[in-house]
């Protein structure tokens, strides 16, 4: 079984389009599969048209977090899956084909435990903006630099072995835009092998979030989880 988890704050205006656009490609594909939107602190219409999308299509649930909190909302729909893979999806960002993709490299013999939907990877095609990419690309120079991350991004589209996956989840301590860094860290620590995969990314909306305080909230983050995880090990 198959789970995609979709964290959903504030998202009415994407929100019908993107979990109809999921179901009905994996209902065509075949697949048994579940779709968790979590919603989170959402101030419009998002709850409701969540709950509507649940009634009408038996294969999505709802869980709801009264703060809004996109990690937290990813560990939510994590520790709530049914699925033994776990795709997440922004409500923003979904892409059937990387699904695809790795649901055959999940299904070799010796998988990954995670495979991660890289921007920044060979190949990749990232159509962000000028200052998004440069910020992308500096998170991920501090994480090579300061934690020994060896893939090349760790935010977006990503696929798990939930029951390899499961423990190093329940171990972290971040939330925020933090969580699923905090994640691939630690699953890479553990042993577990992660991959990537290169992807095609552009903007259905623009960022909420000015870069400038982003990245001031990040480094703040990062300097805690160097802290919780200390030094990589040479």
């Amino acid at each position: 079984m198959l789970t995609v988890v979709m964290p959903a704050h504030n998202e009415a205006a994407l929100l019908e389009a993107s979990v109809q656009e999921v179901v009905a490609g994996l209902r065509k594909r075949g697949h048994t599969f579940e779709v968790i939107v979590v919603e989170n602190g959402s101030q419009d219409a998002t709850p409701a048209l969540a709950q509507r999308l649940a009634g009408d299509a038996p294969e999505v649930r709802v869980e709801t977090l009264a703060r809004a909190d996109y990690g937290r909302a990813l560990r939510t729909g994590l520790l709530a899956a049914r699925g033994e893979v776990v795709v997440n999806f922004d409500v923003d960002y979904t892409d059937l084909g990387f699904l695809d993709a790795v649901l055959v490299r999940l299904g070799e013999p010796e998988p990954p435990a995670v495979i991660v939907g890289s921007k920044r990877a060979p190949g990749a095609d990232d159509q962000r903006s000028g200052p998004r990419r440069f910020v992308t690309w500096a998170f991920s120079l501090v994480l090579r630099v300061g934690f020994g991350l060896r893939v090349s991004d760790t935010h977006g589209m990503k696929a798990l072995d939930r029951a390899r996956v499961l423990p190093i989840a329940r171990a972290c301590r971040s939330d925020g835009e933090l969580f699923d860094t905090e994640l691939i860290l630690r699953a890479e620590r553990a042993g577990l092998r992660v991959e990537e995969l290169a992807v095609t990314v552009s903007e259905r909306r623009p960022s909420r979030t000015s870069i400038t305080r982003r990245a001031m909230r990040t480094l703040v983050g990062l300097a805690r989880l160097r802290v919780t995880l200390g030094r990589p090990e040479p």
